[in-house]
């Protein structure tokens, strides 16, 4: 947990110290603190100490501000959600994507309970993208293919999107901070170590608290790849799907190149981080899939609809929220609503 939580602080400090150029080779952890790439006998990064508990309990900001307007507009978790955001994929029979659709074919429901739809748009939107790579030693030969694939789904992104680099092992580099250049985003990628073991729910963890933390872009994303099973991360697998059900959560897409000798537990972990956030875990069988894979995330992220409610549940209690949203329109058949599966109201998450 001590990366997740001391995520926060640290970023505040980063910032008053400014951005490490570009064109040095010093590397960053999640947690913003500038490092030289170690060498192959380096000791791992220090982890380092954010926001306490109580702040976040309390809604507030590290600096004791309350969160701003812009935060607002996704999940608030103070007393009560004020409007639910929505972030959907509709696929038909053929699996194919439904992207002309308006307000009325949609409906959302709060465990069990239709919502009244409060906004509602289908514009291709802005998104802040993470892309968090497994840089572990059995990635080695695998890394040019990944990268190049990165490539082809940054090449696909929009002019206001931005994007940035971790790679992780059992620690994690924040390589790439968020970005919308992508020489320095295919510079960050080339940064391959290729050792330790796999740290990836703590990557994760630190990489939805980095992407909660740009007030920028409402729409969120996560481009998770590996190769193996987490062996090495103080977060769990529970902490991690929990993490990323909170306010204005990503939607998780991963590509896991998992060999024939890891069992179901390996890609259920997977299936489980995405499914929960509306989004999809893929297992090619060879490299040479992946490519276009990393096509599919770039159509299916610039595909989404926006749907926003007011939960008709006020009550302070809290808990977990579960999320349905179903589609029907003349002309079309059966259809499929891909979003994330609930949420946790009335508390912060830490």
């Amino acid at each position: 947990m001590l990366v997740s939580m001391c995520f926060l602080l640290t970023l505040l400090a980063s910032e008053v110290r400014g951005q490490t150029p570009a064109s040095t080779s010093a590397r960053s952890s999640p947690t913003g603190i500038p490092q030289t790439a170690p060498p192959a006998d380096a000791e791992p990064a220090p982890k380092s100490n954010g926001a306490t508990a109580q702040d976040q309990s309390n809604g507030q900001q590290p600096n004791g501000q309350q969160p701003s307007d812009d935060e607002s507009s996704g999940f608030v978790f103070k007393t009560q959600v004020r409007e639910v955001i929505l972030h959907a994929i509709v696929v038909d029979e053929r699996r194919r994507l439904v992207t002309d659709l308006d307000r009325s074919a949609f409906t959302a429901f709060e465990n069990g309970v239709p919502q009244a739809t409060t906004s509602f748009h289908r514009d291709d939107v802005p998104v802040a993208m993470g892309i968090v790579i497994d840089n572990s030693g059995s990635m080695r030969e695998k890394r040019d293919k990944v990268n190049q694939a990165v490539l082809n789904l940054i090449g696909a992104s929009g002019p206001k999107d931005e994007s940035f680099v971790v790679n992780f092992s059992q620690d994690s580099f924040l390589d790439q901070d968020f970005t919308s250049d992508p020489s320095l985003l295919q510079e960050a990628l080339q940064k391959v170590s290729a050792q330790g073991g796999t740290a990836m729910y703590d990557a994760i963890v630190a990489s939805a608290v980095h992407l909660k933390n740009n007030t920028r872009v409402q729409r969120k994303v996560l481009l998770v790849i590996t190769d193996g099973r987490d062996n090495a991360s103080q977060e769990t697998l529970q902490e991690a799907v929990r993490r990323l059900q909170q306010e204005n959560g990503p939607t998780l897409y991963a590509i896991g190149l998992l060999g024939d000798e890891l069992q179901h537990s390996d890609t259920g972990a997977l299936q489980s981080l995405a499914e929960v956030t509306g989004g999809v875990a893929f297992f090619p069988k060879s490299l040479d899939e992946v490519s276009d894979i990393t096509r599919v995330v770039a159509r299916d992220i610039h595909s989404q609809y926006t749907i926003g409610y007011k939960p008709t549940d006020h009550s302070k209690t809290g808990g977990y929220r579960t999320v349905e949203v179903r589609a029907q329109a003349p002309g079309h058949g059966k259809l499929t609503v891909r979003t994330r599966s609930g949420y946790y109201a009335g508390e912060a998450v830490h």
